[in-house]
């Protein structure tokens, strides 16, 4: 069955036996490496116990898939449940899967992980509809996704953080887990025994490893994240990307919240007028987007597309900087959404 944020957390609390395996897929591969330890500690907690834990590559299962059943099958030596983390998982183990899980008697906890499957695969279609397997997708973090990792991070290790600094600290954490973990274990290295983490520490210990989208930029600003909508700029206009066509990302993101506002006018929710945009947006947009479309009402939005269609103008006619028109532009948008959020 496909697992929710929820439902892992329930069952890293209060491990599920009915649960036989795990699949973790997707483009985030620092999330799959912190799930997959976290889920195979459920059985285990000592990863280097020989005798409970295996390792396998699924290149070696394909050179002989009769290891995987001698594993799957084997008892430990010393008592205790074993578990099993096969590394780099394709749809050529759907089969052998199928058979395994259906005629053998073993206790023993399979943890799968891929960044190379996607939804259409016929190993994530097979599991996703068992009691049996959990099946979670792992794409890049977003806004919300990081925050609920840091603070869960630091009620595991008794620490608490300062509004301020929680702040500060999401918005230079990476989408990706690994590297946000590398971060936050060198913040906590820094504290030392203090047990409270303050702005100064994380200004000191933190380097900005967010990397961003121009998608990423609209949505920074739409959502008045305002520092993260700077620092993606930056970073943005660092890598080449022209003031003059950010702005006009910006404006084809407002754009299609004022046609999705119109939707609402005419009695749709925010839910139903941000499904039927075409092209549909990402799955993982869709809460951010609909969040924008309940703070965002139509003379405000208006207001912002005058806004943009100046900068664009200015950037092209008055010998200012572009760079400073876009980054004022911005600053103001995210400021602005930033208020209408406290409303």
């Amino acid at each position: 069955m496909n697992f929710k944020q929820t439902d892992i957390d329930r069952f890293l609390k209060s491990p599920d036996e009915k649960v036989k395996c795990v699949l973790l897929f997707g483009t985030n591969e620092g999330m799959i490496a912190n799930l997959s330890q976290k889920f195979m500690k459920t059985v285990c907690d000592d990863l280097n116990d020989a005798f409970r834990v295996s390792i396998m590559q699924m290149e070696n299962i394909e050179d002989d898939v009769g290891t995987l059943y001698a594993d799957y099958n084997a008892t430990s030596l010393m008592g205790g449940r074993r578990v099993i983390l096969i590394k780099d998982v394709n749809n050529n183990l759907t089969k052998t899967l199928k058979d395994l899980l259906a005629n053998s008697m073993s206790d023993t906890f399979l943890v799968m992980t891929s960044s190379s499957i996607n939804t259409k695969s016929s190993l994530v279609n097979f599991l996703k509809d068992e009691d049996f397997a959990a099946v979670i997708g792992c794409y890049e973090d977003r806004a919300e996704n990081i925050s609920s990792y840091v603070r869960g991070y630091f009620l595991e290790n008794h620490v608490t953080i300062a509004s301020d600094a929680l702040e500060l600290l999401c918005a230079r954490l990476s989408t990706d887990r690994k590297a946000s973990l590398n971060e936050l274990e060198k913040l906590m290295t820094y504290i030392g025994s203090k047990r409270n983490v303050t702005i100064e520490d994380v200004q000191k210990a933190v380097s900005d490893t967010s990397g961003s989208s121009v998608e990423d930029l609209c949505y920074f600003v739409a959502g008045g994240q305002s520092e993260k909508a700077v620092n993606a700029y930056q970073a943005l206009i660092n890598e080449g990307e022209e003031p003059v066509m950010l702005l006009r990302n910006l404006t084809y993101h407002f754009l299609k919240l004022i046609n999705c506002a119109a939707t609402i006018e005419s009695g749709k929710t925010a839910e139903m007028a941000a499904s039927s945009l075409r092209p549909p947006l990402m799955f993982y947009r869709k809460s951010d987007f609909t969040m924008q479309l309940k703070i965002w009402k139509r003379q405000p939005l208006l207001d912002v597309l005058s806004l943009l269609y100046k900068a664009e103008r200015d950037c092209k006619t008055t010998g200012y900087p572009s760079e400073e028109i876009a980054s004022w532009s911005v600053l103001q948008i995210s400021g602005a959404a930033r208020k209408l959020k406290l409303v």
